[in-house]
């Protein structure tokens, strides 16, 4: 038996160039553009809420108005 030493043999790496358009160009577009849709979701619902609580600003003085004038008139009522 002969003791020669075992070599191995380095597989070959193929040289290549990268591409000029990466991968990764394509997944950032994708989240940036999902990043401007849920911004804009957000913005929509901000102004659904701002639109709401006017709405219901606007109820509670009819409802206070109300009020005032029920009290006004059962003031007068009793007041004599």
């Amino acid at each position: 038996m002969s003791a020669e030493p075992v070599t191995r043999k380095q597989p070959e790496v193929e040289r290549v160039r990268p591409c000029a358009t990466p991968v990764t160009i394509k997944e950032i577009s994708e989240m940036l553009m999902n990043e401007e849709l849920a911004r804009a979701r957000i913005q929509e619902l901000s102004a659904d809420l701002r639109e709401q609580r006017a709405r219901g600003n606007a109820r509670a003085a009819r409802r206070w108005a109300r009020m005032a004038r029920w009290a006004t008139r059962r003031a007068r009522r009793y007041s004599s």
